[in-house]
């Protein structure tokens, strides 16, 4: 069999091209071939944490799944809660899921990480990416 190594490994970062402007911090989604852009809420493609501020078409640092984060709550959070992209590339906690229905499962599809710590709307939450 032959080696095999992966494109980046989790907890290493990765450089891709922005497609609008992000701030450092803001939570990243594939917005098109090889481009980023802040993740709207309850986006399913999200990719990471962004390292720094850029504009669009410039090249931004990926903090990627695997790595704990610092970000702000959009909403309340307690800690253990799943997560999904909020507003404006905040962090918010996944609605508890009802009956089972079309919705509950685009939700569930939409994890990106669970909660450490417990925040209440605007202030910091520390948060693990999966």
């Amino acid at each position: 069999m032959a080696d095999y190594l992966p494109i980046f490994l989790p907890g290493n970062t990765v450089t891709l091209t922005a497609s609008a402007t992000i701030t450092g911090g803001q939570l990243l989604a594939v917005t098109g071939n090889g481009t980023v852009g802040p993740a709207a809420a309850g986006s399913a493609s999200f990719i990471g944490v962004a390292a720094g501020d850029t504009g669009s078409g410039g090249r931004v640092t990926v903090y990627p799944r695997g790595t704990i984060h610092e970000g702000t709550a959009d909403g309340a959070i307690t800690a253990a809660d799943q997560l999904q992209a909020g507003a404006t590339g905040k962090v918010k906690a996944l609605a508890a899921a009802g009956a089972a229905t079309s919705a509950d499962i685009t939700a569930a599809r939409a994890v990106i990480g669970v909660a450490l710590t417990t925040a209440t709307d605007g202030t910091p939450v520390r948060w693990m990416a999966w």
